[in-house]
């Protein structure tokens, strides 16, 4: 069979093209595996969210100021990160709760342990046991970091649905300057208001001792607010960022530059 030259340049011209066109579609398949890989899988697991977008800080009602190191500089988040030193991390090998004080002290002398403060600065309908204006027994919460309503009811159980998180949490704090503090001013730090929220149970298990490298709420709402409660509270009590962790910072942040920081109101 005799092919014409014509008929031959054509055949060529579609080889040609089909090669092309499986090799774009080879390099789409591998974009597509290095991004499920290294971010697709993470953006999967993280459906959009509708929780809040800020948690209470401070009620002047019934609450009283903890005094820290330092006082929360006014302004912008990015600007307060800006003045935070940068360092590795010190060795966590001689961590102990106990050298931040004793758990849930009432610190600010209001006659209710910190605990107690937090569960009704950030609970709706707080319920108290009978005679008391402390203890938290019921009330309901827009969970921050995850977004569920929860409904908390105090019990050997049900209380771990909803804990007190350090948002800068103790064991990050330790290996971030908190060794050089006093024993005093540890104790502020872990009840301090600006450094606590209401959150849930099982998030605050999950987060453990991360910073904000390694660990955001679910609730993307929430993280500019998160973020910038982490730099207010490091900025107030002299501790410092790693590199990773300043970075993670900067692009919560990014996405809302106007973010203010985090003061006692």
């Amino acid at each position: 069979m005799t092919v014409s030259w014509r008929a031959y340049r054509r055949s060529r011209r579609r080889s040609r093209q089909a090669w092309a066109l499986l090799a774009v579609l080879a390099l789409s398949a591998a974009g597509a595996v290095v991004w499920f890989f290294t971010a697709g899988q993470f953006a999967a697991a993280e459906p959009a969210i509708a929780g809040p977008r800020e948690a209470p800080v401070y009620d002047g009602t019934w609450m009283k100021p903890v005094v820290p190191v330092h006082a929360v500089p006014q302004g912008s988040a990015l600007d307060a990160l800006e003045r935070l030193a940068v360092k590795g991390r010190a060795p966590k090998d001689n961590y102990q709760r106990e050298a931040f004080g004793q758990a849930w002290l009432d610190v600010d002398r209001n006659g209710c342990d910190t605990r107690n403060d937090i569960l009704r600065r950030d609970l709706t309908a707080v319920g108290f046991t009978e005679g008391s204006k402390c203890k938290v027994v019921s009330g309901s919460i827009h969970e921050p970091y995850t977004g569920k309503a929860v409904e908390f009811r105090r019990g050997p159980e049900s209380s771990k649905e909803i804990q007190i998180d350090h948002v800068v949490a103790l064991g990050d704090a330790w290996q971030k300057g908190a060794q050089g503090l006093t024993a005093q001013q540890r104790q502020s730090l872990a009840n301090d208001p600006i450094n606590l929220i209401a959150a849930d149970g099982p998030a605050n298990q999950q987060k453990s001792a991360s910073d904000a490298a390694t660990w955001l709420p679910k609730n993307k709402n929430i993280r500019c607010h998160y973020v910038a409660r982490q730099i207010s509270v490091k900025v107030s009590y002299g501790l410092w960022v790693t590199q990773p962790e300043k970075d993670a910072m900067k692009r919560v942040l990014d996405s809302c530059p106007d973010q203010p920081t985090i003061t006692a109101r």
